[in-house]
């Protein structure tokens, strides 16, 4: 049976090899008599796994030695506080505002600190980034915040800011939740990395933390001690216990990138997905994105359909947009609604979906195209 193209924006279509390697160990994990749900996270079975999974991580973000790798729970909303709770010391922490999930982090924040805006592409509707020469970072910043792709907006840092450059002497803390291992990470710009696994790497239930060392053990004292960095890492990630199917899980896509060529080679097709699409967006007459083309989401791809006037239908209960939603599952295109807050339409198109599924979109959009003529 073919499977359908599965376009959801998280939890999201994983390699198809890895559901079928994850299906053939369901009840017996490399002769062990146990599934990987049933193992001891303490047992040397799943010990082996979580070093493998660690290492080949290490191997594929090219993560420097002088930065922790930490396989934690809650997502990225939970690190939205894990994070001031573990590096604000009760300080001033700067956010730059680039979309729903910046703006949530920036809100979590100031429960733990003085949360301040450095920059906000707000009033352009979120279709642009604010450029990093103008942003407004305080000498008492105890980190910058960014989120590297915004899922719901579409927008993109298609380059890291160097904030030394700015003269900015704080870490950078960067969500990467929906683009990581999609591309190369420059860490000599980093300070902490995170991100839910459920977007790019695996099932939900996993949140990865890449820390440099010397930011770990300034927990607050209200710190809960399971998300205190330095309890985390002293305990190699086990000081409660781990998601451990979706560390297998997220371990047997790591395997899968490297088989690929690595995100070196997955950033080239990511690139040519993303190109192929908006440009057939940009060609066309009944669909439009409202995004700078200079911080386009290569992962996100939101879009919205023309009325008969031509400006973007945004009620999501127009029976135009109904028309495609319908005509797109019947293609077997699935979970291509926009997030309620925006409207319109949304493809994410993650590692895990080939430009075979993008052409299949494309056609369909052709073809719906031409019955609106």
């Amino acid at each position: 049976m073919t499977r359908a193209w599965n376009f959801s924006a998280g939890p999201a279509a994983m390699p198809e090899a890895v559901l079928q390697q994850a299906a053939s160990e369901m009840l017996d994990w490399h002769g062990s008599g146990m599934g990987v749900m049933e193992m001891s996270h303490r047992g040397k079975e799943f010990i082996s796994i979580y070093e493998q999974a660690e290492a080949d991580l290490r191997e594929l973000l090219a993560v420097p030695a002088n930065f922790r790798i930490l396989f934690m729970q809650g997502g990225g909303l939970a690190e939205n506080a894990i994070v001031p709770l573990n590096l604000s010391q009760g300080g001033a922490m700067d956010f730059v505002l680039t979309g729903s999930w910046s703006q949530k982090s920036h809100k979590e924040a100031g429960k733990y600190g003085n949360a301040r805006v450095a920059a906000t592409a707000q009033a352009d509707g979120f279709s642009t980034l604010p450029d990093p020469a103008l942003w407004q970072i305080g000498t008492d910043s105890r980190y910058v915040h960014i989120c590297g792709n915004e899922t719901i907006h579409g927008v993109e840092f298609h380059e890291l800011p160097d904030l030394k450059a700015l003269g900015c002497d704080a870490p950078l803390v960067v969500d990467f939740s929906s683009h990581v291992a999609s591309r190369p990470v420059d860490w000599s710009r980093v300070g902490l990395a995170f991100g839910g696994a459920q977007k790019n790497l695996g099932p939900a239930g996993l949140t990865l933390v890449i820390v440099r060392e010397d930011l770990i053990g300034r927990a607050l004292s209200a710190c809960p001690s399971a998300f205190d960095y330095k309890l985390v890492a002293d305990n190699q990630s086990m000081y409660n216990t781990p998601p451990t199917y979706s560390i297998y899980m997220a371990g047997l896509v790591f395997q899968w990138l490297k088989a690929q060529g690595g995100v070196t080679a997955m950033e080239q097709r990511n690139i040519a997905k993303a190109q192929l699409l908006y440009d057939f967006i940009d060609g066309s007459q009944l669909y439009t994105n409202p995004v700078d083309k200079a911080c386009r989401s290569r992962m996100n791809v939101p879009f919205f359909l023309r009325g008969d006037d031509g400006q973007p239908l945004m009620d999501a209960t127009h029976p135009r947009n109904t028309a495609f939603l319908n005509a797109t599952k019947a293609a077997g295109l699935l979970q291509l609604k926009g997030h309620k807050s925006v409207g319109g339409m949304r493809a994410s198109i993650y590692n895990a979906m080939p430009i075979e599924g993008v052409q299949a979109l494309i056609a369909c959009m052709r073809d719906f195209e031409k019955t609106q003529a």
